[in-house]
């Protein structure tokens, strides 16, 4: 492939490392074709989650410099130029400095599922003191979103496998179920009258569904995954992750900070990427994969 050229607003990105992510799976089997969330192309680049450094600064943009380390989310799908690349243009919008001191390996895993978790709570306006329960807490988005929710002053009550609970109570969560329980009895024993919201990184549905209370919230991080509304609740779906790079500054800063926990499962050369593809496939990571030109 030719090296991309930035326009106007935009910037080219030299990419150091990219995460793999279940998008990019989906990207690669057609499946976000196949819902109309893209259109169908001969050639597709892949991948979302980019951390390298500026090479090029088009016209118009300021606040970015050549040299710059920076991370950023790649969220139009259609082009043939992906974060599995040597170079990726992108708008300058999707753009952050990267997280201090922290290596492009670690940070790439950061902008795709920390910005999920990031906007999903946003959909559930959760005010401090209040109750949250988080599926999928073990998980990339889940992590992100307990972390984030606990630094709010939410009290967060975390869904994983019995293994991972040491793990999730240093993300910051006050309460823990393991998920071969039955969730929502679970949660309900421990906050009666029901939680006041649900994160469903795990996307389970209608099984956490009866967690919340009557008038609570419940936002799903898969669009159509959400349970039908009932008893009041306001359910929602995160159908696209906006790529907002003054919120992803935020987020950099946290993690530079120490304050959210990027985690790598495994680092590989860029040309093992049907690899990390059957690793994705297999599940059980632990944190994201990471590929490296």
């Amino acid at each position: 492939m030719p090296e991309p050229v930035p326009g106007p607003g935009q910037v080219r990105v030299r990419v150091r490392a990219a995460a793999v992510n279940p998008v990019d799976a989906a990207v690669r089997e057609g499946k976000l074709a196949e819902v109309g969330l893209m259109a169908r192309h001969s050639v597709v680049g892949i991948g979302a989650d980019i951390a390298g450094e500026v090479d090029e600064v088009g016209p118009g943009v300021g606040g970015l410099e050549a040299g710059q380390a920076v991370v950023a989310l790649r969220e139009r799908f259609d082009g043939p130029y992906g974060a599995y690349a040597d170079y990726v243009v992108l708008d300058a919008s999707a753009v952050a400095p990267a997280p201090a001191g922290m290596s492009p390996t670690v940070a790439a895993t950061l902008p795709l599922n920390a910005l999920t978790a990031q906007q999903a709570l946003a959909r559930l306006s959760l005010q401090p003191g209040r109750t949250l329960l988080v599926t999928g807490a073990a998980g990339a988005v889940g992590g992100y979103a307990t972390e984030l929710a606990s630094l709010a002053g939410v009290h967060v009550v975390a869904v994983a496998g019995q293994q991972d609970e040491e793990l999730i109570r240093s993300l910051g969560a006050r309460s823990f179920i393991a998920r071969t329980d039955d969730v929502a009895r679970a949660a309900r024993a421990l906050v009666p009258g029901g939680v006041d919201a649900v994160l469903d990184a795990a996307v389970q549905g209608i099984q956490v569904l009866d967690a919340v209370r009557n008038q609570g919230a419940f936002a799903s991080v898969l669009a159509g995954a959400a349970p039908f509304a009932m008893r009041g609740i306001r359910v929602t779906e995160l159908q696209w992750v906006e790529a907002d790079g003054r919120t992803l500054d935020g987020l950099a800063t946290l993690a530079g900070a120490g304050r959210l926990t990027p985690r790598v499962a495994d680092v590989l050369p860029l040309t093992e990427a049907v690899e990390a593809h059957r690793r994705l496939a297999k599940g059980g990571l632990r944190g994201r994969l990471v590929l490296v030109p």
